[in-house]
C-alpha cells in the first residue's frame, strides 16, 4: 500500500493512503481537509493547487503548458506549485509530499 503525505491548511501532516492509477486530485478531494476541485480534473479552476515538497518535484513529470498558464495567475503560485488533478499516483510515488494552497 502506498501512501500520500498531505499538509493541510492548519499545517497538520497526515498519511493517506495513495489510490495507484487515479490522480492525487481524486484522493485529495474526499479529505475532509482536502481541495475542493470544481471542474473535476478539467485543469480549468486551480481549486486542487498543491506546493508540492521540494525532494520530490523532479520525480514527477512536468508541467504541460495549460498548467503552467493557469498556476502562474495564481497570486499564491511558487515554483513548486502544481495542480493536483495533473499528478497521477503511481505505487513509485509512495511518500509524496504536498502541502495543500490557500485559497484563492
Amino acid at each position: 500500500m502506498a501512501f500520500l503525505r498531505v499538509i493541510d491548511r492548519d499545517g497538520k501532516e497526515h498519511r493517506v493512503e495513495g489510490k495507484s492509477g487515479l490522480k492525487v486530485m481524486e484522493t485529495l478531494r474526499d479529505l475532509d481537509y482536502g481541495v475542493a476541485a470544481i471542474c473535476g480534473g478539467m485543469c480549468s479552476c486551480a481549486t486542487c493547487h498543491v506546493y508540492v515538497d521540494p525532494d520530490w518535484q523532479e520525480r514527477l513529470p512536468s508541467p504541460m503548458s495549460d498548467e503552467l498558464e493557469l498556476l502562474r495567475e495564481l497570486s499564491q503560485y511558487q515554483d513548486n506549485s502544481r495542480l493536483s488533478c495533473q499528478i497521477e499516483f503511481t505505487p513509485a510515488l509512495d511518500g509524496l509530499r504536498v502541502t495543500i494552497a490557500p485559497d484563492e
